[in-house]
Formats: structure tokens, sequence, C-alpha cells
């Protein structure tokens, strides 16, 4: 700010001999010094953030449950043209399975390279499932070093999507904390797409775009 200011005061010396030149050039001169008086260093542009719009998935078909079983979500990934779209897919787990257990099971089959028809998934193979916990402060995710892998900034959103929702399958409003390698993940991608933690489904569609 200081620096914005002083690019354009106008000391009383300059005042005086703009005033000088206008009474010798007349009108022509007067514009002249008005319009150079006003240049100076540009204020640095600021990036206000759009949001975007909400996500709105697009279900798959449903496994039938068997006795003393529940359906959890898994994210997978639609290419709607102009955009992606996240798409939930189902697997069952027994009702009595630890919330750990069941994002365990639920981040395997996700990264197990087994992706359903008409969808795909931006999470790059090989990836694997280090650790899931649901702790006090939300649901803590930690993945092998693929995850970081291959792919521009669509691919990084998407994938980050994939996790974010399917860790939050239990919980919609559920904070993610994302490690990968045991290191928490603060910048995604070669072309360094920030990722501000812990990252909720509501901070996604704030501040990503599919």
């Amino acid at each position: 700010m200081q620096e914005q200011k002083s690019g354009r005061r106008i000391s009383p010396a300059l005042l005086a001999g703009g005033a000088a030149l206008a009474i010798l050039a007349g009108g022509g001169g007067t514009a002249w010094w008005l319009t150079h008086s006003r240049t100076g260093p540009e204020p640095p542009s600021v990036q206000i953030p759009v949001p975007a719009p909400a996500v709105k998935p697009t279900i798959l078909p449903s496994v039938p449950l068997k006795p003393g079983q529940k359906a959890v979500q898994v994210f997978w990934v639609r290419d709607a043209g102009t955009n992606l779209d996240l798409v939930p897919g189902q697997i069952n787990v027994d009702k009595a399975s630890q919330p750990n257990a069941v994002l365990t099971a639920a981040f395997n089959r996700l990264l197990s390279g087994s992706v359903p028809a008409g969808v795909s998934s931006a999470i790059p193979q090989g990836t694997k499932l280090r650790s899931v916990a649901v702790k006090n402060d939300g649901v803590h995710v930690d993945l092998s070093p693929e995850f970081k892998t291959g792919g521009g900034s669509a691919s990084m959103i998407a994938r980050l999507a994939q996790v974010i929702y399917t860790a939050t399958s239990l919980d919609e409003n559920a904070k993610v904390w994302i490690s990968v390698d045991g290191k928490r993940l603060e910048v995604l991608g070669g072309e360094g797409l920030e990722v501000a933690q812990p990252i909720t489904r509501q901070s996604f569609q704030k501040n990503f775009s599919l």
C-alpha cells in the first residue's frame, strides 16, 4: 500500500513546474501534463476467487444389500463435455464395521484399478492407501507417492475431489487431512495446485471447479 501511494504523490515543485508549462504552452500543454502526471506504477491486480457451482453427482446403479450390510459411497468422475461430474458408486460393508475399517474398504475399492463402466478415475494407477483414520479433528488420509504423479490441473483437481468426497462418505461435513508418504500435502502437481488443509466438501466447492 505504501508503494502504491508513493507512485501517485505529486510534489509542490512538480505542480509549480506543470503550472508554468501550462501557461507557456496553453491548453495543449495542460492536457499533456494532466495525462503524464497520472503515469506511475499500476497497483497489483487482485484476483477474487469465483465460487464453483455445487457438485451434484450422478449416482451409479446400486448393489443390492445383504442382511447386516450398509452402503458406503466411493466417488468416480465422468466427462460431461465442458466439465467433469463427480459420480458416486457404492460398496457394501458390514454394519458393525468401525469407521476406519469402512473408509479403508472404500479407499481400497477406489484405488483398486477396477473402474465401473461409464466413469473413470483421475487418481494415477498404482496409488495405494497407506492409512486412513477418523480422529477428533477430521479424517486423515495418507496415500502413496504415486498420487502426485502425472496429469494437468484438471486431473489434479479431479483426483483431489475423489479423495475428499470418498473420505467424507460417512460425514459430509467432516474435515479432511491429506498426506502423501507421511507428509502433509501442500502443493499438488507440477503446476503448483495449492491445497489448504483441512479441506471439506464446502471449501472444495468454493475454491475449485471441476
